[in-house]
């Protein structure tokens, strides 16, 4: 099980492909899908779903440290919500980011990512000019195929870990997964 085995995953999802391609369109800064597009899949896949699991949101993120009001943010939603209004996008620049967890600014989509809650959360795809996949993935993506769910350290928050799982209802979706704090 490796990157490319989510690579492979990713390739025979057509929901997947047709929004990474959307998502293209907008031609932004270090951008990616990231969080559950990446995540579900994979448990989906390791827990033998028959079906994907819903996705609740599809977090597109990117990097623009010149533009950094939530309005921008908001304009990218609408023509994404025009080009494939059936898919729940949600756009967040990782340059104005930090401040709400009173960080260093982050440098990059990557490394902004590298601090989010969950270590098998914190991994985004995008789809190049030449239709390749690439994964971004700060942490690795070994503990993505451990069946766990596991609080990044770089956060520092493992009482979000827990509220996150149990809202989200993971266990209950994946039944194999265990957290990990």
């Amino acid at each position: 099980m490796s990157e490319q085995q989510i690579i492979e995953w990713i390739a025979q999802d057509d929901q997947r492909m047709a929004a990474l391609r959307t998502a293209r369109t907008l031609a932004l800064n270090d951008w990616c899908l990231a969080a559950g597009f990446v995540r579900n899949l994979v448990w989906d896949r390791l827990h033998k779903h028959p079906q994907n699991t819903p996705l609740n949101d599809i977090d597109v993120v990117y990097f623009n440290p010149q533009e950094l009001s939530a309005e921008a943010d908001k304009f990218y939603e609408q023509r994404l919500d025009a080009l494939a209004p059936h898919l729940p996008w949600s756009v967040k620049n990782q340059a104005r980011m930090h401040v709400k967890y009173g960080r260093e600014p982050y440098r990059s989509s990557s490394d902004a990512i590298s601090y989010w809650v969950e270590i098998e959360t914190a991994v985004g795809v995008r789809l190049n000019d030449n239709d390749k996949l690439e994964l971004v993935a700060p942490l690795g993506v070994e503990s993505l195929f451990d069946f766990t769910i596991s609080a990044n350290p770089k956060h520092g928050a493992p009482a979000v870990l827990l509220e996150r799982a149990r809202t989200k209802n993971w266990t209950g979706i994946w039944p194999g997964l265990r957290i990990k704090i």
